[in-house]
């Protein structure tokens, strides 16, 4: 991809906002090291000074009025984050200092950076494609260990290597069959039709062992949400207590004491689980209680999977689960049997026999629920992984577009058909490493991305 030279000059607060210890200003475009130069004093000046070098000194305002001791880091284009002149000013962490310093920036005529602008520029200026664009969002708000691993992978290329590499097998393909219509006339083959179809099945295979990792890298990246439902006094409340291992809901022997979904997170193993404990589902006259009651309908139709509750002196309730398995898949309904320590439970039935209070069983709940939560299959986060909706989509796209050149070649019709198909799939897979993206899909990713970034 060709460098992209901008006029301007953005700057921004490159470390969360508020008071710490150090916090880094960064500033990136052509006027850098020569705005820099007129509010900082050292030993030299930056716009002499060597690329990835740190040199200590002061900023000081017009008068010469120091604002601060600061440490400012030099990157010389094109080897910088964003491929353009950088610097980044360290500086202590005071909302004051940070302002003021921004200040004296922005009246030597730089301004202020749009949300995730150096992350575009490092995309436009080739440092980067889409996808390692994407992966740098998804690196800042990874909430668990395995999504954080799954996104510096698809930072280092993991994902960009195997979409490149099966865009040039598409145009690779599709160039042998635009160099047979060109001699059309004198009936010259470059690719025979069994060639061809055995190409074309074979990157249809990769992109469907790609689409395949979708379910397990939203998980990766997402979490899972799981509702912990069941009839009131089952000891759903107490299980949530016992997971978090805090007193996070209030637990009591009166029937209906949860009148609302309460949403807590938790790692397990590594991966993030959101939990809502619901409101015991009942028939009910009490008001609020009933409004408790549909908003636990509701979390089951939007949870991943549902932890289906029943206590070993109540028994079973098929009523309830029945009217699960009318909200929800019973494929995503774990049944767990709780209290196993205050009687036997040898003749009910259950996928974990638990008791929340004692955490008897818990260890084999936490194992189901992530084998349900990656639907027992075996990748991991070293694999390539398709995580994020829009990559899923292109892919879809590819395979759609693939699958019509199949059916051409194999009913053998016209190759204009076949090499039309072939690079609408190529401008698909293109459209996932950023190599063809409107500005409409570049604007709506980096607006994602907080300010600084």
């Amino acid at each position: 991809m060709n460098r992209v030279f901008t006029e301007d000059t953005i700057v921004a607060l490159a470390t969360p906002s508020g008071v710490g210890a150090i916090s880094v200003i960064r500033v990136s475009g052509p006027d850098s090291f020569v705005a820099a130069d007129k509010i900082f004093l050292g030993k030299i000046k930056l716009l002499h000074a060597v690329s990835h070098t740190i040199h200590y000194g002061q900023i000081v305002d017009e008068p010469g009025l120091v604002i601060d001791d600061v440490l400012i880091s030099v990157f010389r284009n094109p080897n910088s984050f964003t491929g353009e002149d950088c610097v980044e000013i360290s500086t202590h962490g005071n909302p004051i200092i940070i302002k003021k310093i921004i200040e004296l920036l922005t009246a030597k005529n730089i301004r202020l950076a749009e949300p995730g602008e150096f992350t575009k520029r490092a995309f436009l200026n080739g440092r980067i494609d889409l996808t390692q664009a994407e992966a740098v969002v998804d690196i800042i708000n990874s909430r668990s260990e395995a999504s954080l691993r799954g996104a510096r992978n698809q930072l280092d290329g993991l994902l960009s290597k195997k979409i490149n590499d099966l865009r040039q097998q598409l145009i690779d393909t599709s160039s042998f069959v635009e160099l047979e219509l060109d001699f059309a006339e004198e009936d010259i083959e470059f690719i025979d039709n069994t060639e061809l179809i055995k190409r074309i099945k074979n990157i249809i295979r990769e992109i469907e062992k790609l689409l395949a990792t979708y379910s397990f890298g939203r998980v990766l990246r997402d979490g899972i949400n799981i509702a912990l439902v069941g009839k009131p006094n089952v000891g759903k409340s107490s299980l949530l207590n016992y997971i978090l291992k805090e007193s996070r809901a209030i637990v009591s022997h009166i029937p209906g004491t949860t009148r609302d979904v309460i949403r807590e997170e938790v790692l397990i193993d590594g991966l993030l689980f959101r939990l809502f404990d619901t409101a015991g589902i009942r028939t009910s006259q009490d008001e609020v209680e009933g409004e408790g009651i549909m908003r636990s309908r509701e979390a089951v139709k939007n949870a991943d999977l549902v932890l289906f509750i029943d206590d070993v002196e109540q028994g079973f309730s098929y009523d309830l689960y029945d009217e699960l398995i009318s909200l929800t898949s019973s494929n995503n309904i774990i049944k767990v049997m709780n209290k196993i320590d205050i009687a036997e439970a040898s003749t009910l039935e259950a996928d974990v026999f638990l008791s929340a209070k004692t955490g008897f069983g818990t260890e084999k709940l936490f194992s189901i629920m992530k084998e349900r939560a990656l639907s027992g299959e075996n990748y991991s986060e070293q694999s390539t992984i398709v995580s994020n909706v829009r990559h899923y989509n292109c892919l879809r796209k590819a395979k759609d577009n693939l699958n019509s050149a199949l059916i051409t070649s194999e009913n053998k019709l016209s190759g204009e058909f076949i090499s039309v198909d072939l690079r609408t799939a190529a401008v698909a897979l293109s459209e996932i490493i950023g190599d063809v993206t409107s500005d409409d899909i570049l604007n709506n990713i980096f607006s994602k991305f907080c300010i600084g970034k």
